[in-house]
């Protein structure tokens, strides 16, 4: 899972457009990558590359997880974490109440 951007989303998409608008002059995409990243000071090309990425998965212009999708995994996850831990909790404690019921009580 992707973890969330320190970069403010206007940001991000303000860069992807330009990476748009400037594509054509340079002589391939990683030279108008690095022109933008420059310009814009984000830490590094990778990480330009990665956001033109998920901008046109989200645009449907190239196959992958859209970051909508993307939440709803991360939130089934999180869900089924919870679950299983939930379950691990009820077992415990049916085993210490099944071991309660055959251990032999003094009566009073």
């Amino acid at each position: 899972m992707a973890r969330p951007s320190r970069y403010p989303l206007e940001l991000r998409r303000r860069a992807v457009r330009m990476v748009a608008e400037v594509r054509d002059d340079y002589p391939n995409e990683t030279a108008a990558l690095q022109a933008v990243t420059e310009k814009l000071g984000i830490g590094s090309r990778e990480t330009l590359r990665n956001w033109v990425k998920q901008h046109e998965i989200d645009a449907g212009q190239r196959p992958g997880t859209t970051t909508e999708e993307s939440a709803q995994l991360k939130a089934l996850k999180k869900e089924n974490a919870e679950l299983k831990r939930a379950n691990e909790i009820l077992k415990a404690a049916a085993s210490f109440f099944a071991a309660e019921l055959d251990r032999p009580h003094a009566r009073s």
